[in-house]
């Protein structure tokens, strides 16, 4: 991996919060929030770090953050390492693939 080369993006999956306790059910939600990163790093003309997703769970009852727009209640966030031309100037950072 190229030094100053290297990015970060947010993938999403949104889910039922009464099945948050289910693993299966939050491990495809998980498949899901990558596929969205993937996807989202293809758009931008990047590609994933092998093995660099990390995910966070959240959920209204639980979370500090604002969740009243988000379909369903239960997010599901994947946050991924790019590489490639442009990806330095990727930054995932608050809600936002900026």
């Amino acid at each position: 991996m190229a030094m100053g080369n290297t990015g970060t993006l947010f993938g999403w999956a949104f889910g039922d919060p009464a099945r948050e306790q289910e693993d299966a059910y939050v491990g495809k939600l998980q498949d899901e929030a990558l596929a969205n990163a993937r996807e989202t790093a293809k758009a931008k003309g990047v590609s994933v770090v092998a093995d660099s997703q990390v995910f966070t769970v959240l959920s209204a009852d639980d979370s500090l953050v604002e969740l009243d727009n988000a379909p369903g209640k239960l997010v599901v966030r994947c946050t991924v390492h790019v590489e490639g031309p442009g990806a330095d100037k990727l930054r995932a950072e608050g809600p936002m693939n900026g």
